[in-house]
């Protein structure tokens, strides 16, 4: 698979992270076989699980599923650590034939979701706005708001566009995509990705999911007006769009710097998703208790004009 091509995608199977890759050309998933492993094993550590896979390899191989093994290939895809290393990957087919050499009760429901995957991917692929759609179910299921949603979705449209700017002038996936993307985010947060992430206490989790309404609007806008001036320019090659990056990132930083002039408050700060959520459910809570508070009241005063008539 060419790696300027390989879509990589984070799929849930029972809320465990499974790696995969989009072979559009092929019209095939790439599995990571160390993610399904520790999936079905219930690994806690992803060394538990790669020690696993490389006993299970030993078993294989005694089994005469020597092809099998020559036939799965290796990917480059994002570990833990947020670099990208190469990984066993196997297709579904292959995939399949791994499962039958592991003990586990999960074997049957993740068969299941492997059909289910594979035969999403193909819904989308004859209409698009299905992935829009599950997108969007898979955002409120986790408690965001719908008005968030719906600002998010742009903002992966916009990045996309980005991405795809990028492509065209010569930058290449994975490293130089992760450099310019630190050049925006510090010219309008004042901050690397790594660093806004610390800020927030995020791991592993998206930067994204984890801002703002204005965070969100404003890294938008650095994002586009970087694709808009990129397709103005033309520029070529990672330091000529270093240059774009840092220009479209401080258009959204100058916006920042003036909105919290007027403001007096901080745009950029640690809340995230879940702090943000606490904040909208307390919102709602105090809006309910004053709601009940005024019910009382006017229960109060209808007993009190009742006893005025009675009078």
């Amino acid at each position: 698979m060419d790696e300027k091509k390989q879509n990589d995608q984070i799929q849930l199977f029972e809320n465990q992270k499974i790696r995969t890759a989009w072979d559009a050309e092929q019209e095939e998933w790439y599995f990571s076989v160390v993610d399904v492993v520790g999936a079905l094993t219930d690994q806690s550590t992803p060394r538990g699980a790669s020690t696993y896979w490389a006993v299970l390899k030993k078993r294989l191989k005694e089994e005469g599923a020597d092809q099998l093994l020559t036939n799965c290939k290796q990917l480059k895809m994002t570990a833990a650590d947020g670099r990208k290393r190469l990984t066993d990957v196997a297709d579904t087919e292959q995939l399949l034939r791994i499962i039958q050499s592991i003990p586990s009760p999960k074997a049957e429901p993740f068969k299941l979701w492997l059909a289910q995957v594979g035969r999403e991917r193909i819904e989308e692929t004859i209409d698009p706005e299905q992935a829009i759609d599950r997108a969007l179910e898979t955002y409120l299921k986790k408690g965001y708001s719908e008005e968030w949603v719906h600002q998010r979705l742009l903002a992966i449209r916009i990045r996309n566009e980005l991405t795809d700017e990028w492509q065209k002038r010569g930058v290449e996936r994975g490293r130089e995509y992760a450099i310019l993307t630190d050049e925006i985010s510090r010219a309008w947060s004042g901050m690397t990705t790594r660093q806004y992430k610390r800020l927030k206490g995020l791991k592993k989790e998206n930067l994204r999911d984890n801002m703002s309404d204005l965070e969100l609007v404003l890294n938008m806008l650095a994002e586009a007006s970087t694709t808009s001036i990129s397709r103005s320019e033309q520029p070529e090659g990672l330091e000529e769009n270093r240059k774009v990056a840092r220009r479209g990132g401080r258009i959204a930083g100058n916006a920042r710097r003036e909105l919290e002039q007027e403001t007096g408050r901080p745009v950029v700060t640690a809340e995230n998703a879940q702090t943000l959520q606490q904040l909208v459910t307390g919102v709602v809570e105090d809006a309910a208790e004053l709601a009940e508070g005024t019910e009382e009241l006017q229960h109060k005063d209808n007993k009190i004009s009742d006893k005025d008539r009675d009078n």
